[in-house]
């Protein structure tokens, strides 16, 4: 079990989250529309989530129906950051609706 990020970090990487990981397990590059968990190094402590002034995470079995594909994007930022962050923009402009 893992935390997971979700839409609503897009545009706003307010990177509270990360100032408050004991683990450093958050991660976010300049490229980047919004913040990531790192799934192995998570420890679930929640100290991210009740950080998160926009409510955008939450523990992996929690993630809401709307916004289960952000699981695994989280996921899959660490294995390809450029296929990743083509489907957060074209999630963040409207272009696709998530699945």
């Amino acid at each position: 079990m893992t935390y997971v990020i979700t839409d609503a970090c897009i545009d706003v990487k307010d990177k509270s989250c990360i100032e408050v990981c004991p683990v450093d397990c958050i991660y976010v590059e300049p490229e980047d529309q919004m913040c990531y968990v790192h799934p192995t190094e998570c420890i679930d402590c929640a100290a991210c989530e009740s950080a998160c002034p926009v409510g955008a995470i939450f523990i992996e079995s929690e993630v809401p129906k709307a916004s289960a594909e952000f699981t695994a994007l989280n996921v899959q930022w660490f294995e390809d950051k450029d296929a990743v962050r083509s489907r957060i923009n074209e999630l963040s402009s409207g272009g696709l609706p998530i699945t």
